[in-house]
């Protein structure tokens, strides 16, 4: 299967494995004689309307879900679980937080039992859970990059829609002397996301893995030159940086003093919340690129769902997750009942028929735009310390931008960081810089 041919990007998690802790013989699962009782942790909107879903066809397989939070706390909790013995057998799991699941032995490697499903997602998508060549995750939605910007701003201050970064950089300033209280966008510090994606479409890579240990390239010379990029959009007023849906960032948003969003696809929906009153003036458009023609699109967010090794029940666990995330079904009810765009190519081609979302209701080719950006999306590995280089880049960013000096130094700092964490815990660690 292509799992096993597919070039090892991490196999250096696999090593680490092999010393790992044996199957808990405890189970999360219990129930009658006739019927394999499953416990899920997810979090978000409809969640256990999807999971009434699973249990309304599947009476000998019944799913109890637990919201167990999100992010780097649902990972937390899964840990704490784990080392007890009394996991999920299913979990909800952000792709950046599934390396270090990994290397605490909390998934189960599950390739054997996702075969099935191998040409269900591109094989960008399957890097991001797919570790030594085998598969800890199985992908659920993803949040390829794009563009979410006003279209009024843009019309009404005669600039067309950006399509490299340095067209970008031209609006943003244009729009900034005309409207001296308005920014095409906000490029906080704490959004790592934001800067590993953008840094990737320049080529720079902040981990990366093979069998001779992990380089960091966090200060590579390339997201150097990105962060100089945006240091000078900044220095000239034409983008912000405080931080992104803060209660100030949500009143420009809603008043129209801040006229884009570089994110992932899940932006619109977020900033719907937020500003529901703006609803008809968005669109959106394929993120610029750095070199013109080069279509290289980064993933920002998105999560996967793990079988547990608590789990006594992995086969029926995995069908589950094959359901949700790989089913015709499961993948309609991640766009009508979850509202996610899903990381599957069946889920991703159902969403083309789907309405946009309530920000751009007049964007009627909102979903074809996602599909496109899709096909070109990056490969990417998270390392195993995410967290920490979260935290330092926030706070080495923020001194940065504080004290006026250069931003660039945030990010060899974040590297030093980073490296020497990982190179405390036993890695062999090389520094791309």
């Amino acid at each position: 299967m292509r799992h096993r041919k597919r070039t090892t990007r991490v196999a250096a998690l696999a090593t680490l494995l092999l010393g790992g802790a044996a199957l808990s013989g405890c189970s999360a699962a219990g129930g009658g004689d006739d019927v394999v009782q499953l416990e899920y942790w997810g979090w978000g909107v409809g969640q256990s309307e999807q999971v009434a879903l699973w249990n309304a066809a599947n009476p000998d397989v019944q799913v109890r879900h637990t919201d167990a939070g999100g992010g780097t706390d649902s990972a937390a909790k899964l840990l704490t679980s784990s080392r007890a013995g009394n996991a999920p057998d299913v979990a909800l799991a952000e792709y950046t937080t599934i390396p270090s699941l990994v290397i605490a032995d909390v998934p189960r490697d599950i390739t054997d039992l996702v075969a099935d499903v191998d040409d269900a997602f591109t094989e960008g998508t399957w890097a991001q859970t797919t570790f030594g060549g085998q598969v800890y995750a199985l992908p659920q939605d993803a949040g390829p990059m794009v563009l979410t910007y006003r279209a009024d701003l843009l019309a009404e201050t005669g600039q067309a829609v950006p399509t490299t970064w340095q067209e970008f950089g031209d609006v943003a300033r244009a729009v900034h002397e005309q409207r001296p209280d308005t920014v095409l966008a906000a490029v906080p510090a704490g959004e790592l996301g934001f800067w590993a994606g953008v840094s990737a479409q320049a080529g720079a890579d902040w981990w990366t893995v093979d069998e001779s240990g992990w380089t960091v390239g966090i200060a590579d010379e390339r997201m150097l030159e990105v962060a100089d990029f945006f240091e000078g959009l900044a220095a000239d007023g034409a983008i912000d940086t405080d931080p992104v849906l803060s209660p100030e960032y949500n009143k420009r948003v809603n008043d129209g003093t801040i006229g884009g969003w570089a994110a992932g696809i899940w932006a619109p929906s977020v900033l719907g919340g937020v500003a529901p009153d703006t609803s008809g003036l968005w669109e959106i458009s394929p993120l610029p690129e750095w070199i013109p023609g080069e279509a290289a699109v980064p993933f920002q967010g998105g999560s996967a769902l793990i079988v547990t090794k608590n789990s006594e029940h992995p086969e029926e666990a995995a069908a589950f997750a094959k359901w949700m995330n790989a089913s015709t079904e499961g993948n309609q009810s991640l766009l009508d009942v979850r509202g996610v765009y899903p990381a599957s190519i069946e889920g991703q081609a159902l969403a083309v028929g789907n309405p946009p979302p309530s920000l751009m209701p007049q964007q009627t080719e909102f979903y074809d735009v996602a599909a496109d950006v899709s096909e070109d999306v990056l490969p990417t590995t998270w390392g195993p310390n995410v967290a920490l280089a979260t935290t330092t880049l926030t706070d080495e960013l923020n001194a940065a931008i504080s004290a006026g000096t250069p931003w660039r130094d945030a990010f060899v700092a974040t590297q030093a960081a980073v490296v020497a964490d990982m190179e405390q815990v036993g890695y062999q660690v090389t520094a791309n810089d």
